[in-house]
């Protein structure tokens, strides 16, 4: 792969990233190093060292590992619904803090 492979946006993940949107264990992503069928390059992020690794490459991994484009579609989706589902919690964390925000505020404004 080029070097460019490595800088462009979203051309590259974590292997914990991998493991996760892939359904990959980190036994099959570091099997998948030392047989050559992923390229990586050490990295670290607040001391703690990790392996990032070219998405197109984890992604035709994947495709191997789980049989074919429909099984990564369907990996795909769930990711993606495990996320907004985050989002979603999250949000309801901060309007929680909001309107408990608000009411102290009505209080102080009405004696």
């Amino acid at each position: 792969m080029s070097e460019s492979d490595w800088t462009k946006l979203n051309g590259t993940l974590s292997h914990n990233n991998a493991s996760k949107e892939f359904e990959l264990t980190e036994q099959q992503i570091f099997g998948a190093i030392k047989q050559g069928k992923l390229q990586y390059r050490q990295n670290s992020a607040h001391g703690n060292p990790y392996f990032k690794l070219l998405r197109s490459e984890v992604e035709a991994f994947a495709l191997d590992v789980h049989g074919g484009a429909e099984a990564l579609h369907a990996i795909a989706l769930k990711h993606q619904l495990k996320k907004i589902n985050t989002e979603i919690n999250s949000c309801k964390r901060k309007l929680s803090a909001l309107e408990k925000q608000k009411l102290e505020l009505n209080k102080l404004l009405i004696p």
